[in-house]
């Protein structure tokens, strides 16, 4: 079983910056897609932020150019670095993982970025 805890939320000011940390336990992390998705009071979940087992980035228009995903496949970590946060930017969080078998979910961190 895939258990995901997600970390590093918290209030910020527009303009500001938080990482927030995403750890998986199991040994399939680093053959796994890891993506970042939010969800904003009223709003439909949205992918932010999709980095593969290879490489390869995706991120979502509304971020690019702020956020940045990256991964440490020896602590089973991905990471979402945000700058120049927007209080649109506000919601809850998920980390997500992808594997042949296996679609796991964080509990979900909060971020708020007042205006």
């Amino acid at each position: 079983q895939v258990q995901l805890v997600e970390s590093g939320g918290g209030l910020v000011q527009a303009g500001g910056s938080l990482r927030l940390s995403c750890v998986a336990s199991g040994s399939i992390f680093r053959i796994s897609t890891m993506r970042w998705y939010r969800r904003a009071s009223g709003n439909e979940r949205e992918l932010v932020a999709d980095l593969t087992y290879s490489g390869r980035v995706t991120y979502a228009d509304s971020v690019k150019g702020r956020f940045t995903i990256s991964r440490e496949n020896a602590k089973n970590t991905v990471y979402l670095q945000m700058s120049s946060l927007k209080p649109e930017d506000t919601a809850v969080y998920y980390c997500n993982l992808l594997s042949p078998g296996w679609n796991a979910w964080g509990q979900g961190t909060q971020v708020t970025v007042s205006s």
